[in-house]
């Protein structure tokens, strides 16, 4: 359960992370738009992928 949460916290620090570079070098509004929501999409995959076996689902990887 432990390795779950530290998995759960990296990925979020992970993505604030990239939410800053994308900000800070980023020259296009809409760029950065389409990145962000990159960014949070694979953000959110990471974290169902860890979350599904403690749910009794299988692992999708």
């Amino acid at each position: 359960m432990l390795t779950l949460v530290i998995g759960i916290l990296i990925t979020v620090v992970l993505g604030a992370i990239l939410f800053w570079v994308i900000d800070k070098f980023s020259p296009d509004a809409r760029l950065s738009q389409l990145l962000k929501l990159l960014v949070v999409l694979v953000c959110l995959a990471s974290i169902v992928t860890r979350v599904l076996p403690l749910a009794g689902y299988p692992s999708l990887l």
